[in-house]
């Protein structure tokens, strides 16, 4: 905290009608009490949290650098960085201000956040923060600095907790370089694809689309030649917002918008690579993406909308009644994973932020039919999940076939134990995550890994926590087993069609159990459509 409380200290103003300077003496008491720990952290953040949420939405200081220092005073102190910062986004404090932008980005480099302060900077860049000058320079210094990394790491083995490096001829496929390397070596497909629509001027519609944040219900906003009624936010992250809305205002096509700032192509590349590569009959289980319109300061993804939400609402709806998924449901969207990772992986497609929020519940038309389930025919086709959310998403087929990653999503619970271990991988990126949602669904707590001593003097890692007796124990030892310890390099197939059977002979050895199944997923669409 020492760069940003000396800013904090410099500029506290005298002027008894400002209800901040209350809060700025009382933080500067805080940060100057030489009593250390513990306590006196926690207070410092109560401090600072009660002072964001008081004045966040203050006109008075949208535009104070003071009270920007001590958002990014609340940002440093708090375990919770990110949704700080979002929320710090999202407030629009100083938003055109180059201080924003300049000293979060800082932030982020300092935490090995690389790719994080690189779009940072881009964002400030996209909105002409001022000074825009002072924000370029920053940018420039900063891409130096990034390319002395790759520079030396190219060189010699070195650790930055796997941000900017190339040892063993690992690459990190979401580092800023490598990222902009493959736009570069893409541009000239993508855009040639259906629905690419690309523009060197910045979004001039009559809403200006960052207004959406604020207050979005039943506006307008017109992008390539239609008319969006936006009908509320879907989902939003650092650098991205979802919106509902009708085309035309037509409630009969609903679509999902997400607004990226800065432009980001690569998530729409990705879903042309489905369309090419997956069969259509699997194609459902993956998200549509109808077009995209790329602007100088920002990029309007196009995509169907899926109105029945995602695995994680399911997992909620036991959660908060204090009880758990039946075992039988689990196993159910156990093996929908299992199928949906098989068919990614064998056309060379990573996904790369495999979680149950990316995870949108799929309900069939039709009366399902127990004699379908195994071979997934009938109404069984249009029932299960849609893996949605591409941004991350790795082609395969861009690199050379026995490339390894070591790029770390940073996503907390979802981190595979190569990225703890600081380790090369590849599919097992998202074979952590599908092993991350399963433990999610059978226990409602996110999964803890323990390294084990084997009875072959190695050593296995397993959950934390043990299996309910009442469980299929050998089952989902078996799974978490393979998954975890057994998880080849490169071909996967096999281990994922052999985990899916296992789970489906399962199923099909008690008709009951189909049975059970039907009812449970009847009760879930009801529950969740009345909530």
């Amino acid at each position: 905290m020492t760069m940003i409380d000396n800013f904090l200290i410099s500029r506290v103003s005298e002027d008894a009608q400002d209800p901040l300077l209350p809060f700025l003496r009382s933080i500067r008491e805080a940060l100057e009490d030489p009593i250390s720990g513990r306590t006196s952290n926690l207070g410092l953040v109560t401090l600072l949290q009660d002072c964001v949420r008081k004045f966040k939405h203050n006109v008075q200081y949208s535009n104070d650098i003071r009270f920007l220092k001590i958002w990014l005073l609340y940002m440093d102190a708090s375990q919770d960085f990110n949704n700080v910062f979002k929320e710090l986004l999202d407030s629009n404090v100083c938003a055109n201000h180059s201080s924003l932008y300049v000293w979060s980005a800082y932030f982020f480099e300092s935490k090995g956040r690389l790719h994080d302060a690189h779009t940072v900077y881009q964002l400030g860049i996209s909105r002409n923060a001022e000074p825009i000058e002072w924000l370029k320079k920053a940018h420039k210094l900063f891409l130096n600095r990034i390319s002395e990394i790759v520079t030396v790491a190219q060189r010699q083995k070195i650790d930055d907790n796997g941000s900017m490096k190339f040892e063993n001829g690992a690459i990190n496929p979401w580092s800023p370089s490598i990222m902009n390397d493959l736009l570069k070596r893409i541009r000239a497909l993508i855009t040639k694809f259906d629905g690419y629509h690309s523009s060197n001027k910045a979004y001039a519609g009559k809403v200006a689309l960052s207004s959406l944040k604020n207050s979005s219900r039943n506006k307008i906003v017109e992008i390539g030649g239609k008319k969006y009624q936006i009908k509320g936010c879907a989902g939003q992250g650092g650098f991205a917002q979802v919106y509902k809305a009708y085309v035309n205002s037509n409630p009969d096509e609903v679509v999902a918008l997400k607004i990226q700032k800065p432009a980001f192509p690569w998530e729409f590349y990705i879903y042309r690579l489905l369309d090419q590569r997956i069969l259509e009959s699997e194609r459902p289980s993956y998200g549509f993406a109808h077009r995209i319109h790329i602007y100088s300061d920002c990029s309007v993804l196009i995509c169907d909308y899926l109105a029945h939400g995602t695995l994680q609402d399911v997992i909620n709806s036991y959660a908060v009644l204090g009880k758990f998924m039946e075992e039988v449901l689990c196993i159910y969207y156990t093996i929908e994973m299992l199928h949906m990772l098989e068919t990614l992986h064998d056309v060379g497609i990573i996904h790369g932020d495999f979680k149950p929020d990316n995870l949108l519940i799929r309900y069939a038309s039709g009366i399902l039919q127990e004699d379908d389930f195994l071979n997934r025919s009938g109404p069984w086709r249009d029932q299960g999940l849609c893996l949605v959310d591409w941004g991350r998403g790795i082609d395969l087929r861009l690199f050379t076939d026995h490339t390894v990653f070591n790029g770390d999503c940073r996503t907390s619970g979802f981190r595979c134990i190569e990225m703890q271990e600081k380790r090369t991988w590849k599919f097992q990126v998202d074979a952590y995550g599908l092993c991350a949602v399963v433990h999610l669904m059978l226990h409602n707590a996110y999964m803890e890994i323990v390294k084990k001593e084997s009875s072959d003097g190695g050593h296995v890692y397993l959950p934390r926590l043990p299996f309910k007796r009442y469980w299929n124990v050998e089952l989902w030892k078996t799974f978490f087993t393979k998954m975890l310890n057994q998880y080849p390099g490169n071909d996967d197939r096999r281990l994922l069609q052999e985990l899916r059977k296992s789970f489906e002979e399962y199923m099909g050895s008690n008709p009951q159990l189909i049975k059970k199944l039907k009812e449970l997923l009847v009760k879930q669409r009801s529950s969740l459509c009345s909530a």
